[in-house]
């Protein structure tokens, strides 16, 4: 079984934002351009988007 890569979630938002709102994209899209490769999923047990990178936690 191939081993998964390590997580780490930068940010939580609230599904249930204002319509027209993409906080979790607008903070993905800002880590991105200072070089951190973010993106956002949906977590369906807390009802929230996440921004995660699939790098390691930075100490």
């Amino acid at each position: 079984m191939p081993e998964q890569p390590q997580r780490t979630v930068l940010e939580r938002f609230p599904a249930g934002g204002p319509r027209g709102s993409w906080p979790a994209d607008e903070y993905a899209a800002r880590q991105q351009a200072q070089g951190q490769p973010a993106r956002v999923v949906m977590d369906l047990h807390t009802d929230s988007f996440l921004v995660i990178t699939d790098q390691p936690a930075q100490s």
